[in-house]
């Protein structure tokens, strides 16, 4: 029951840190500001409008029954009336009002004047809105009715307004002042989030400057230090590649001299054959681990760089849905790369390809299927490792060192992205390529 009650409150609500703090700010002030307003209007405003309409009721009680009574003079009881009482009086002889009252039973002001006028059983006519300082009210008499007109001050007090004014303004100016704190503590916060994401990616950022709070200070150094770790790692990782390509180059440079003197043909091949191999794979390692962190971030047209690489591979049997334009902020080089091998693979095995574009909420998809013989499912996750090689017909490929699919998934993960392999329509294999934005 309580997992339940949980995960529904969950639900609702937000999900910002800044909606979130302010929800913990303005609540509390809000169920103070309500349980103040319902004391005062139920303790002290209702109750005094009560009382100050019974005492009301009274008093035109009392000048109807003065009225009535035998041998008054009912002009003195009205001159009293209204010099002492403020209200002015008016009969109207042989007459009946014939207004149909239409009771406003959310006006308290109403609802009390309607209850005391039925306890002293009096028939009566009565609009407290027509005017806006006077309340009308008529009570019918044997021979006509009286009219009364009474200021409003004289049913319900005044200073509900003036109360009203204090208890709102001060709620909405304290949630005012914690907006503008919050909006300065969460700043802070959504940059770190922004260049966390950013180097995640793989883009190029300066030097971070934390700002805030003390523990969001803490976290931003913390962040920086672990950014400038990083860039040192693969700026030494570059630098040992570079001398491992140095170093290799020599030995491989001697053996291609040492072949020549050999005077076995058969064996100059079958040598000549692995060292060009060894000497490939050592070029595109180093590419593959050095290249993307030499390239800065752009924005691009994404479709027209797929398009610009379908038309240079020259093939009718490539089939591309272009969807709508879309500017992507990524290493244009990378991504191309990548396409590129995906396609380039696709070529190799299969004779028709279809590329698909598809923009969701966050994130846009490409679909590359082909008729090709596949991947097996138990070789889909091995095929991203660098170096391997799927058998069969993969294999007989002498030009791969499988290193293509290893680039490939490198890019877009560093992207933020991912990549996943399944099955073709058209009974191939399917890559689909997934890039937040």
């Amino acid at each position: 029951m309580f997992y339940g009650l949980s995960n529904f409150l969950k639900k609702l609500l937000p999900k910002q840190l800044f909606y979130r703090s302010l929800l913990i700010v303005a609540l509390p002030i809000i169920i103070l500001q309500v349980t103040i307003a319902v004391v005062f209007f139920d303790s002290l405003w209702i109750k005094t409008n009560i009382g100050m309409t019974r005492a009301l009721v009274g008093e035109i009680k009392t000048f109807i029954d003065s009225y009535n009574r035998e041998g008054a003079d009912k002009n003195f009881v009205e001159n009293i009336f209204e010099e002492h009482l403020e209200i002015d009086v008016v009969y109207f002889e042989n007459k009946q009002f014939s207004e149909s009252m239409k009771e406003k039973w959310y006006s308290p002001i109403d609802r009390s004047l309607r209850r005391e006028l039925k306890s002293k059983n009096l028939k009566y006519w009565f609009d407290t809105s027509k005017f806006k300082n006077t309340v009308n009210l008529k009570i019918q008499r044997q021979d006509g009715y009286f009219e009364f007109f009474i200021p409003r001050e004289r049913l319900t007090s005044t200073s509900v307004r003036i109360f009203a004014l204090w208890i709102t303004l001060p709620a909405i100016l304290i949630v005012a002042i914690a907006i503008i704190f919050l909006k300065n503590q969460t700043r802070p916060i959504k940059k770190l989030a922004e260049a966390s994401k950013r180097f995640g990616r793989g883009e190029n950022i300066e030097e971070f400057v934390p700002s805030g709070a003390s523990e969001i200070r803490q976290a931003g150094y913390e962040f920086e230090k672990m950014r400038k770790r990083i860039l040192r790692h693969l700026n030494q990782r570059s630098e040992m590649l570079s001398g491992i390509s140095h170093d290799l180059r020599t030995p491989l440079t001697r053996m291609k001299l040492q072949l020549a003197l050999i005077k076995d043909k058969n064996l100059i091949n079958r040598f000549s054959s692995d060292i060009d191999e060894m000497e490939k794979m050592l070029n595109e390692y180093l590419q593959f681990s050095s290249e993307s962190n030499k390239e800065k971030t752009e924005e691009f047209e994404i479709n027209n760089l797929i398009q610009n690489i379908i038309t240079k591979f020259n093939n009718n049997f490539i089939t591309f849905n272009k969807g709508d334009e879309f500017l992507f902020n990524g290493r244009k080089l990378s991504i191309q790369r990548c396409l590129n091998n995906l396609i380039e693979n696709s070529t190799k095995f299969a004779n028709k390809i279809d590329i698909n574009f598809q923009k969701l909420k966050s994130n846009i998809l490409i679909y590359i299927e082909d008729d090709g013989p596949g991947i097996p499912i138990q070789e889909r996750e091995n095929v991203f490792k660098p170096f391997y090689k799927v058998d069969k017909s993969r294999s007989k490929e002498s030009s791969s060192v499988g290193l293509g699919l290893s680039i490939s998934s490198d890019i877009i993960r560093s992207h933020g992205g991912k990549i996943e392999l399944g099955d073709s329509k058209y009974g191939g294999l399917k890559v689909v390529i997934s890039l937040p934005f």
